[in-house]
């Protein structure tokens, strides 16, 4: 039987997905799905201008990268990159962005928006860097879903970068939505809100979840995540943007007539 490292370059993508049991169209799916998503979040923020809208736009746009690097990866062939490409967007920065439009949907004050904003380009900034510099095993590519730790090197800075930027945002987004929850539990008019944000948190835990598939190679696994992840955090999305919802009183009863 022919293993993943097995694969010629060159061989194109339709020989190699045969082999692989066309499993790249998962996260094929998922990219369009994200793709589709962005663009209505788009649209909402060209209606609306609330910053979360284009943070959470951000986010979706770089899960549909990284989605769609996984596909020409497993397809055809890993390189560079395409790791690096699927690593700072999917494994890294995803997350932070996600965060971050939690944090401006919770706290709509310009203090908070500046403050996200540099933090943003801060964590940004410093990924590009480190991946930058930092060395790759150019045989751990051949595998079919490489792991961070063989591509980059157990405990080197590249191979941190989601348990120094992606862990800390995941546990600030489900903090976030958690607090928001509790605030507005029991209280009818902001029913969209509560539900989109556990939804975000949901969406964000499955996804993060596929970090211990990749971490293990189950192709498989790993693909039906991003999958269920994305659909789950733009549903989050649709219902949290909603307006709030504003509940009539019930009127009085009148006093019968004499």
């Amino acid at each position: 039987m022919v293993t993943p490292q097995g694969y010629r370059r060159g061989r194109g993508p339709f020989g190699r997905a045969y082999a692989a049991g066309v499993v790249w169209v998962f996260p094929l799916i998922a990219a369009l799905v994200a793709f589709w998503f962005a663009g209505s979040l788009g649209a909402q923020f060209l209606r609306r201008r609330r910053p979360y809208q284009l943070v959470w736009m951000l986010a979706l746009a770089m899960f549909a990268i990284a989605s769609l690097a996984v596909v020409g990866g497993v397809a055809d062939t890993w390189s560079r990159s395409t790791f690096e490409v699927y690593w700072a967007l999917g494994a890294v920065l995803n997350v932070p962005f996600l965060a971050a439009g939690e944090v401006l949907l919770l706290f709509r004050r310009p203090t908070v928006l500046w403050v996200a904003a540099l933090v943003l380009v801060f964590v940004t900034a410093y990924t590009v860097a480190v991946l930058t510099g930092a060395r790759i095993d150019a045989a751990a590519l051949g595998a079919q879903l490489p792991a961070g730790k063989e591509v980059f090197g157990a405990g080197t800075p590249a191979h941190q970068l989601p348990q120094r930027i992606s862990i800390p945002s995941y546990l600030v987004l489900l903090a976030g939505a958690l607090w928001s929850a509790w605030r507005m539990r029991g209280r009818p008019e902001l029913k969209d809100r509560f539900v989109g944000t556990l939804l975000i948190a949901a969406g964000a835990t499955v996804v993060a979840g596929g970090a211990s598939f990749s971490a293990a190679g189950m192709l498989v696994g790993f693909s039906a995540t991003l999958l269920a992840g994305v659909v789950l955090m733009f549903w989050g999305f649709v219902r949290a943007s909603k307006a709030t919802s504003t509940v009539a009183p019930v009127p009085a009863p009148q006093p019968a007539a004499s």
